[in-house]
């Protein structure tokens, strides 16, 4: 009688394990087979280690020039033409151009107002 009283204590495990058994027969029996994947995905594995060797290639073969303070300035053009302002400013003619002058007019009454 000793056993099944000490084998009553992990009536609950045994319950979670065979849940557990039975969902993983289940789904090893349900799912598809590797080859079914495989067969599925191939155009996606093969572009995607195509891409990986071009990239490879591409390190391997193309040479890096400079020093880490040569690779600081590459970019330093690019933002120095995005960050210049206009030389001339842009005047649109129309009524959308007057309707936004107006709407800008109100803006600067209202923040005046609130200064005082």
């Amino acid at each position: 009688m000793e056993i099944p009283e000490k084998l009553l204590k992990f009536k609950y495990h045994f319950v979670v394990l065979v849940l557990f058994s039975v969902i993983l027969v289940s789904v090893i029996h349900l799912s598809p087979r590797f080859l079914t994947i495989l067969a599925y995905f191939w155009p996606l594995f093969l572009s995607t280690a195509l891409f990986l060797a071009a990239v490879l290639v591409f390190g391997k073969t193309s040479s890096v020039q400079g020093t880490d303070a040569s690779v600081d300035k590459v970019g330093e053009g690019l933002l120095d033409y995005v960050a210049r302002l206009p030389e001339q400013p842009v005047e649109s003619h129309g009524p959308s151009s007057a309707k936004c002058q107006q709407l800008q007019a109100e803006e600067k009454d209202k923040q005046e107002r609130k200064a005082m």
